[in-house]
């Protein structure tokens, strides 16, 4: 079952506006390492943040919040298979959140995926609840 859909749409330029203006600040403040990591290894910096900044906003949306009520842009979090398939991660409130809205008897599942055709960048997240297997099977 669908517990929630988020979708964002984030302009490279402007992220990289804000990179020029603020910086480790900016990074810091949104980015976990293993994301700052990932982008300052790619030739598109700017783009790959802004996928990152988008699929958060996606998830917040997901989790049926948007950022507000607690919830951090460090508690959500995007790394990648060895596939390159993108996966999100989510901690503090973000987890806390996910939990309340996942039914007795199943598992949440975030899917994320991630496009940009500059100067644009796009997430769409969508938060299942699977069936947990019975006991002893």
């Amino acid at each position: 079952m669908i517990l929630g859909i988020g979708t964002d749409l984030a302009n490279i330029d402007r992220i990289q506006g804000t990179l020029d203006r603020f910086g480790d600040r900016f990074r810091n403040r949104v980015f976990t390492e293993t994301e700052q990591r990932k982008a300052e290894r790619r030739a598109d910096t700017a783009g790959t943040y802004a996928k990152r900044w988008a699929a958060k906003e996606a998830c917040s949306k997901a989790l049926g919040t948007g950022l507000r009520m607690g919830i951090a842009w460090k508690d959500m979090a995007v790394s990648n298979l060895a596939t390159g398939q993108p996966v999100m991660h989510v901690t503090g409130w973000a987890a806390e959140r996910l939990a309340e809205m996942t039914p007795p008897g199943h598992e949440a599942i975030i899917h994320v995926t991630l496009t940009d055709d500059h100067p644009w960048a796009q997430a769409f997240v969508v938060i299942e609840a699977r069936p947990l297997p019975p006991r002893g099977a």
